[in-house]
């Protein structure tokens, strides 16, 4: 009888480092492992890309499979910003994806080359969370730690380098930073932002192998290790999404995305270009503010996160942290609509409405961007911490007027991660391996009656409080 072969897949994201033992064969996951990370409060969003590494060595052992397992990989947080001196240690904590105070230096990068030219470039009209507006924060506010810096990384890509000792990262991770195009890097964007393309990693092709862990690192010395990539691009693979299949993610960030045939270049902003972990593209929209802000809301009406009602006249922005679409970095919360008669319960469904509803508005958009033609009929994929909340669920039914799959897998970003590191050993395209595991198998909600009434009391708010989101000089 043939020894069994096991793969681990790491998620290192915004909260927590998740690893999951694999059994490369079945799918089956043998052991899990996870460790929190700390993140500031206050104006900026930062962590200490050390405690990751430590967090990394912590799931891992978590799983039981440390000493044993064939390959791994590494998918990560995107956009962060890490930075490196001469020794590879932190200059300073990551930069965030929901830190928005890099927002003047995203609308500085789109005013000197115009949104559509970096669409045409990067795929992407940058916003305050996209990691070439951070480094120009960094470069303008904090000069002297830019200039020890002697290598520049994503999130996965710091955690590879150190189980390697290899500079690489992948084109999936890469097309989230504004500086990446399908030609590779862009000289002309890292010159505007005063950033050395020899800072940053070289970018392998799908399925290539970034290297083997050294000796003394948290996993058995000799393992495989792949590419890795970002979150989103992850659980793509994860799920072994085929183009035109939409997936609405509900964790920290929310995001609504699809494998596309075609490059997208959405000049709006609305849709970023972002390219796959494989081949292709995966265009996506995404929100700063999903299941964090509900939950605020939650406490704050003194309510469990489930306990909502129907009905009631109130709309609820819960851009408690700037947002990302619509572009509003500087945007605070909104409460709309109040009544004597509105119930905790109304205000709370609301937050979960207006988390929702850009979302949602944006799934058509995402399709065509990548080539697809939407599919009113094709169920939506839910994944993420909030998909197997039942208010979740009939939100977004209510909200969708879709059918919704909420697959039985859970971590599908670890899931793809282990993907990933068993292509490495069989050879298959990763998003096959996860199709012959069948990760997306789950349960279908019978699609409702798409609440109409309610999403355009959203927009029609939103069109007329855009005048008190938009934040004047001083006032953050």
């Amino acid at each position: 009888m043939s020894a069994q072969r096991v793969v681990i897949g790491v998620d290192s994201s915004t909260q927590a480092t998740k690893a999951l033992a694999v059994d490369l064969d079945t799918g089956a996951v043998l052991g899990e492992g996870r460790a929190a990370h700390a993140v500031s409060a206050g104006a900026g969003r930062e962590s200490d890309p050390e405690q990751w590494w430590r967090a990394l060595g912590e799931a891992m052992a978590g799983t039981g499979w440390a000493d044993r397992a064939a390959a791994c990989s590494i998918a990560g947080q995107q956009h962060g910003l890490v930075t490196l001196d001469a020794a590879g240690r932190p200059v300073r904590p990551a930069l965030l994806w929901n830190d928005v105070r890099s927002a003047p230096q995203a609308a500085e990068l789109a005013a000197a080359f115009g949104a559509a030219e970096l669409a045409r470039r990067t795929g992407s009209v940058p916003t305050a969370a996209f990691t070439a507006a951070k480094w120009g924060w960094l470069h303008t506010n904090e000069r002297a730690a830019a200039d020890r810096v002697a290598a520049v990384r994503l999130p996965h890509d710091f955690l590879t380098e150190r189980l390697t000792g290899e500079a690489v990262t992948d084109r999936g991770d890469a097309s989230g930073t504004g500086w990446w195009g399908p030609d590779g890097y862009d000289t002309d964007v890292l010159g505007r932002i005063g950033l050395d393309p020899g800072l940053l990693p070289q970018v392998l092709p799908p399925g290539a192998r970034a290297g083997v862990v050294r000796a003394g690192m948290p996993l058995r010395r000799g393992a495989l290790v792949a590419t890795g990539t970002g979150d989103n691009m992850a659980a793509a693979l994860g799920l072994g999404l085929t183009p035109g299949r939409p997936v609405l993610s509900l964790g920290t960030s929310g995001t609504v995305y699809a494998v596309g045939r075609t490059r997208p270049t959405d000049p709006g902003g609305t849709v970023a270009g972002f390219a796959d972990a494989l081949g292709g593209w995966l265009p996506l929209a995404c929100t700063l503010n999903c299941t964090l802000a509900v939950d605020r809301f939650a406490a704050l009406v003194g309510r469990d996160r489930e306990d909502v009602e129907g009905g009631g006249t109130a709309v609820v922005l819960p851009y408690l942290d700037g947002e990302r679409t619509p572009d509003l970095p500087g945007a605070s919360g909104l409460v709309h609509g109040l009544r004597h008669d509105t119930t905790p319960g109304q205000l709370l469904q609301a937050a979960y409405d207006g988390a929702a509803h850009a979302l949602l508005a944006a799934l058509d958009d995402v399709l065509r961007a990548g080539g697809e033609s939407p599919a009113p009929g094709e169920p939506l994929l839910l994944i993420g911490g909030g998909a197997r909340g039942r208010a979740w669920q009939r939100t977004v039914l209510r909200l969708s007027g879709r059918a919704v799959q909420v697959p039985e897998a859970r971590e599908l970003v670890a899931l793809g991660a282990a993907a990933q590191a068993a292509a490495l050993l069989t050879g298959e395209p990763a998003d096959a391996v996860a199709r012959r595991w069948r990760t997306a198998e789950g349960r279908v909600l019978e699609p409702v009656p798409r609440d109409d009434d309610t999403l355009e009391r959203i927009t029609s708010t939103l069109r007329r409080a855009r005048a008190l989101q938009e934040v004047l000089p001083g006032e953050r």
